[in-house]
């Protein structure tokens, strides 16, 4: 049974699961953003540290756009075409062509209030919002236009799925909750409904890299087939048996992206993620909360996806 199988196994509640999967991400440093460095990458990447997916990091930000000063500018923000994310794409189509046959392959993908954060500016989007949410809609509306043709041409090229980030619903970001019902989810739906619809592996991950989360029931109804977020909730440490039955599927996750893998030795590393597994759900993977820097040692990673792999499940 290769990795593709195993990890589809996983979805499968008729089979039980013997084997724990595992997967950690991180940025590559420049050089091997584009074209065949950056297949070469995620390959080497994929094959040193054995994890049970190839992910497929996103650099191709939308551009920042300084004429967007107030709302009312938003109308300005372009569709992008097709020609846009022709870098991304490629890699993408190298990727599924080396490693679709013993691997799911997935690819990230940013929510359109995080594109539009690269083009207006993280903090002047939640301003905006706040100030006219109605002129902001219009340019969201256009955003995910933009990402709608990524993702439609992902599942062309034969990307088994995505790694969805939404960012938004962050506890200091809006007072008001109805502002991210109202102009933030509808846009994540939308391409989720596109990605549910197509692709056999899909990843949720609510991303706390600007900020924690009081409540994360507004991401419940989200597709995915599996979920990936922090386990601090508010003031409180969830595990990740807690955040699976939350949402009703399993978790993939339980190791901070700063802590013990990071400077832990193999020993400490092994021990903290025996500790993860230990209180696990039947379904999960191990992973972190969010990217790993992009300094840490592949070995780190290497030690806590072999302690994972030699684990038998509950």
């Amino acid at each position: 049974m290769n990795k593709r199988s195993r990890v589809l196994n996983l979805l499968d509640t008729t089979v039980e699961p013997d084997y724990v999967p595992a997967a950690f991400f991180l940025h590559f440093d420049p050089d091997h953003h584009r074209g065949q460095p950056a297949v070469d990458r995620h390959l080497e990447y994929f094959r040193y540290t054995d994890m049970d997916f190839v992910k497929i990091q996103y650099e191709n930000p939308f551009p920042y756009l300084p004429e967007i000063q107030t709302p009312a500018d938003w109308v300005k923000i372009p569709v992008y075409g097709e020609d846009f994310f022709e870098g991304p794409l490629g890699v993408v189509a190298e990727l599924v062509e080396a490693a679709k046959s013993e691997a799911l392959v997935v690819m990230t993908l940013y929510s359109p209030f995080m594109c539009a954060g690269h083009t207006v500016g993280r903090e002047q989007v939640t301003e905006h919002i706040k100030d006219n949410p109605d002129q902001v809609k219009k340019g969201m509306e256009v955003i995910t236009a933009s990402l709608m043709t990524f993702v439609k041409a992902c599942v062309r090229l034969g990307i088994d799925g995505f790694y969805a980030s939404t960012q938004g619903g962050e506890s200091h970001r809006f007072e008001d909750p109805a502002l991210f019902a109202e102009c933030v989810k509808p846009y994540d739906l939308a391409l989720w409904e596109e990605m549910d619809r197509s692709c056999v592996f899909n990843i949720l991950h609510v991303c706390d890299y600007h900020g924690g989360y009081d409540d994360l029931t507004p991401f419940f109804d989200y597709p995915g087939h599996v979920v990936n977020c922090s386990l601090k909730v508010g003031t409180e440490m969830l595990s990740g048996e807690e955040i699976a039955r939350m949402f009703g599927r399993p978790y993939m996750g339980g190791m901070d992206r700063h802590g013990v893998i990071v400077s832990g030795s193999p020993e400490e590393i092994e021990r903290a993620t025996r500790q993860v597994l230990g209180d696990a759900p039947d379904r999960f993977i191990l992973g972190a909360d969010c990217t790993l820097p992009s300094d840490i040692d592949w070995d780190n990673i290497r030690t806590a996806i072999s302690t994972a792999h030699g684990y038998r499940a509950k």
